[in-house]
């Protein structure tokens, strides 16, 4: 039997296509302009070709915002993952508990990035701040302004505390989908605590897991609200990641060539890690599927 095609559901879509295609393609067809030319005002443009690319490329400044992009987001995954599992594994299963965490951990996730950094940056000072007073007087040295680990560290407890949620929330997700037969084998079995994690848990929630890393990676690369309301990307360029340095160049410096070249790099950055992410996720479910 053949089944009936109808093609016309497309234009039910077609609004979204349009409202994408404003909102992002002609955006980034300006800025592939900007990249190829140079301009000295007056509205006048004269062809670079690929300078701009070379310059980003041979840019100390920007390989060391790369860096610095780099470690922060793998301090994030390495901190957010194993505590957001953590969470999940210990949140109540059923009953009133459990919708009340999973509201309480939803929370943090409905609060905007700019309050967000605007709550640690008077948490954290020494005058006003909670958490600045509070190590002061335990005579812990801690000042986010002036001392690189300290804003280090401000940053990161900062987003810790704010997207943690999203992986827990995940996780338990993928936790509440395995059948309650698993865990009775298990029992049967005098499976341990340990054994029940490796050989059940962990496997039935490697999709969800990989989706989670994928958002928190994606996220913390591209952060620019919240470190920048908190330091500026200080003191000095301490936490000036990449977003930060290009809006710097962009809109402090008025750079628009290397800008935008340097936003065509970072994007095509996030697209190859993207597309690397989705290929891991695909040969799982295909690995899952034909077990």
């Amino acid at each position: 039997m053949n089944k009936t095609v109808n093609q016309k559901a497309w234009f039910l879509v077609l609004p979204v296509l349009l409202l994408v295609a404003f909102s992002a393609v002609i955006p980034l067809m300006t800025v592939v302009n900007y990249s190829v030319q140079d301009t000295f005002g007056n509205n006048q443009f004269f062809w670079a070709g690929l300078d701009w690319f070379r310059d980003m490329l041979s840019s100390e400044r920007m390989w060391d915002a790369l860096v610095r992009q780099l470690i922060f987001s793998a301090i994030i995954l390495a901190i957010e993952i194993p505590l957001g599992i953590f969470v999940a594994l210990n949140m109540p299963k059923r009953g009133f508990w459990s919708s009340f965490c999973l509201v309480t951990m939803s929370l943090p996730l409905l609060i905007p990035w700019n309050v967000v950094g605007t709550i640690w940056q008077i948490f954290g000072r020494v005058d006003i701040g909670l958490l600045g007073y509070t190590l002061d007087a335990l005579g812990i040295d801690y000042n986010y302004t002036q001392n690189t680990i300290d804003a280090w560290v401000t940053v990161i407890v900062m987003d810790v505390w704010h997207w943690t949620s999203l992986v827990a929330l995940l996780a338990y997700a993928g936790l509440r989908s395995i059948p309650d037969a698993y865990y009775q084998a298990a029992k049967i079995d005098q499976a341990s605590r340990w054994a029940v994690f490796r050989y059940i848990e962990l496997p039935k929630m490697a999709g969800v897991l990989m989706i989670a890393i994928l958002l928190r990676f994606m996220d913390s690369f591209m952060i620019y609200t919240e470190p920048f309301v908190v330091t500026g990307g200080g003191p000095g360029n301490a936490t000036t990641f990449l977003s930060i340095d290009l809006v710097k160049m962009a809109l402090g410096q008025f750079d628009l060539g290397p800008a935008a070249a340097f936003s065509l790099m970072y994007f095509l950055v996030i697209l190859l890690i993207s597309w690397v992410f989705y290929t891991v996720m695909t040969n799982l479910d295909k690995r899952d599927g034909a077990q």
